[in-house]
């Protein structure tokens, strides 16, 4: 494709693009611009809050390929929670982020304006940074487990009008933690322990309810699910909150000779790992600001 020079400017048929003497380009337009028109407007509406939700990609594969400890490996837990503090340390006006398993769902504020609110930006950020980070992470909590191949995770954006709409979404999640938390407790001590096999495990639990678990537990395995972690049975909640960031530095005192190794503090905003209840309303009473504007 030729070009035609006059002077300081150039000129394609395909391109038009004006360049100054100093090399800088005032204005690009091309022909084919017009497929830009085909871009889906996806912008979220605004005054609600923006749920990002993150799934593994066939986990079920992916765990059994690297001996995840069974029904709960805390490794992986600890590691999906240093992913999700990157997350909130890297991206703008995440208020708080709650998960469990293999998920983590990441609530950015209402009045958040970040990346003109785009469904799609919110989404292939945090999915991007939080599959990136547990590939980075990895080898810090699997140290003698190298990591076989990359993990997959998918993600959805919803959005929530009001803040008891969002409040019961995250009671819901930590709903579903519970339940299948608790399955998966029995489930695998029947087979570890009871040496059934997972159909037998399957059909021995077919219809049973939370009530019937907590037996099975406690009296054929002397279990007492209320004594089981916290991370395992509530999942995991991150917060903003300020903490005391304690340092040692070398300084040369005033009249002094010698240098002196001394002790210097900083209050600093972090996300701050919590296994705790979001489900009643004690939570949100005692983090009144988590929902406020940062």
């Amino acid at each position: 494709m030729c070009s035609l020079v006059f002077g300081r400017y150039s000129w394609c048929p395909a391109l038009v693009l004006w360049r100054t003497s100093r090399g800088g380009a005032g204005m690009a337009k091309s022909k084919f611009e017009y497929v830009k028109e085909f871009e889906v407007q996806d912008t979220c509406l605004r005054n609600c809050w923006v749920v990002v939700r993150l799934d593994g990609k066939n986990f079920h594969r992916f765990s059994e390929q690297h001996n995840f400890t069974k029904p709960n490996d805390i490794r992986a837990l600890q590691l999906m929670n240093r992913c999700a503090k990157n997350v909130m340390k890297e991206l703008d006006n995440i208020c708080i982020a709650y998960g469990s398993s293999d998920e983590y769902s990441f609530v950015f504020h209402k009045n958040s304006n970040w990346h003109k609110r785009r469904a799609s930006k919110f989404m292939t950020h945090v999915v991007s940074q939080f599959a990136s980070s547990y590939v980075f992470y990895w080898k810090e909590f699997f140290s003698t487990q190298p990591i076989l191949y990359p993990p997959g995770f998918d993600a959805r954006v919803v959005i929530y009008p009001t803040e008891e709409n969002l409040k019961d979404y995250l009671s819901w999640r930590q709903a579903d933690c519970h339940i299948n938390n608790m399955y998966n407790t029995v489930f695998w001590a029947l087979v570890q322990k009871g040496r059934l096999t997972p159909a037998k495990a399957q059909e021995r639990l077919r219809g049973t309810l939370s009530a019937d678990k907590n037996e099975i537990l406690f009296s054929e395995f002397g279990i007492n699910y209320n004594n089981e972690p916290l991370i395992y049975r509530k999942g995991s909640v991150l917060i903003w909150q300020k903490v005391n960031e304690v340092s040692k530095k070398i300084v040369k005192l005033p009249n002094e000779t010698d240098e002196q190794e001394v002790e210097v503090s900083r209050w600093r905003t972090e996300p701050v790992l919590l296994h705790t209840d979001l489900i009643g309303e004690q939570f949100w009473e005692e983090h009144t600001d988590i929902l406020s504007y940062r």
